[in-house]
């Protein structure tokens, strides 16, 4: 194996550390490190839980003494200030290391190239991407938070194969199968808030819980979000029957909570926080909505509907990531429900491209998953 094949099957090996710590690290980074004496693993680690020790400091640990004169191949820059941890710059230089390749610098701004930086000063050699674009999707959520302080969007839907959401009276249980709605519930458990709109939780009463899946006990149940510009839910139904044991945010308008205060109390005193963001022409604001959960500190935001949800995400360019399920199911309506309901007068020149396409078979159905942006 020639020396870049070397450095690409260990910083492979590095990233598939780091997913480890999919859903239990956020808000920080996934980041796996490799520690390589010669041509054999000696230490390895990633960072597994948030406020934990960093993956560097793990390998390196792993690796003792042997990692004096070695190499670190590691998913992200190394951290140079004091956090929840010391620098692992420092134990980088401590234990000796004489070479460093990390897949991407940290945006991060206390740590952007300053890692980096101090390792080249004490004399290391420094190697930075390799690796990259695996590192930056894999980390797409915290490198969209460092950039526009914003969490990453992912916009779910299941479908029949003649793309309808629902039949033409509102019923969609269940369109997909059971192994489906499990692959969601992994999602779900992941990730910090579950989105819908107040038709979807009127018609369905959905819980919003992660079900199908044991919860991950570093995060438990994600908040439930619901978006209702009349207060239209009621507050002895689910989802906001359960907000005293899982959170639930209602945004709603200033209007709704004016004209409708007795409703208002009502879902207070079950538990929900009710959130007054500017209403729009297809509703309310859905940058509203973001923005107010990126100051609230999340990192991954699934949104499951309906179909005017999904498009007034999709209108306002909010969505990162599509997660599409077709049944092999046609139900053969005109008046039936399609997954998004967007603004009118678009032309294929306005179309979103999805890039990155992956298709797979999840029992019965076919799972499209794709990225819309950047990120």
């Amino acid at each position: 194996m020639d020396a870049s094949g070397r450095d690409i099957a260990y910083m492979r090996r590095a990233l598939d550390l780091a997913a480890l710590g999919l859903g239990r690290v956020e808000p920080n980074p996934m980041v796996g490190a490799v520690v390589v004496q010669g041509d054999e693993v000696v230490g390895e680690g990633y960072h597994a839980r948030y406020g934990g020790p960093h993956a560097e400091v793990v390998a390196l640990g792993n690796a003792g003494p042997k990692a004096r004169g070695a190499e670190l191949f590691v998913t992200l820059e190394p951290c140079c200030h004091h956090g929840k941890t010391p620098p692992c710059t420092g134990a980088i230089l401590a234990a000796g290391v004489r070479r460093v390749v990390a897949a991407v610098a940290d945006p991060f701004p206390e740590v952007s190239g300053r890692g980096l930086a101090a390792l080249r000063e004490a004399g290391l050699e420094v190697v930075v991407g390799m690796g990259e674009l695996r590192a930056r999707r894999l980390n797409a959520a915290f490198f969209k938070r460092q950039r526009t302080g914003l969490p990453l969007v992912i916009a779910k839907w299941a479908m029949t194969l003649d793309g309808r959401l629902a039949a033409a009276d509102g019923s969609s249980r269940w369109i997909s199968s059971e192994e489906s709605r499990r692959r969601v519930h992994e999602v779900r458990r992941i990730s910090d808030a579950v989105l819908v709109g107040s038709g979807t939780a009127v018609a369905d009463e959905p819980s919003l819980t992660v079900r199908h899946v044991e919860p991950l006990p570093e995060r438990g149940q994600p908040t439930r979000v619901i978006m209702d510009s009349g207060l239209a839910i009621d507050a002895a139904r689910e989802p906001a029957r359960s907000a005293a044991e899982v959170p639930v945010i209602v945004y709603t308008s200033d209007d709704a909570l004016a004209g409708r205060g007795n409703r208002a109390d009502a879902l207070r005193r079950a538990g929900c926080d009710l959130v007054a963001v500017p209403r729009v022409e297809a509703g309310l604001s859905p940058e509203a909505v973001v923005q107010d959960l990126g100051r609230r500190g999340m990192s991954r935001i699934l949104v499951e509907g309906g179909a005017r949800i999904l498009g007034s995400f999709f209108a306002a360019g909010l969505v990162d990531r599509v997660m599409i399920f077709i049944a092999p199911r046609l139900l053969g309506s005109a008046d039936a429900l399609g997954p998004v309901a967007g603004p009118n007068g678009l032309t294929l020149a306005d179309a979103l491209d999805v890039a990155d396409l992956t298709c797979e078979r999840v029992g019965p159905d076919v799972l499209i998953q794709g990225r819309t942006g950047e990120f």
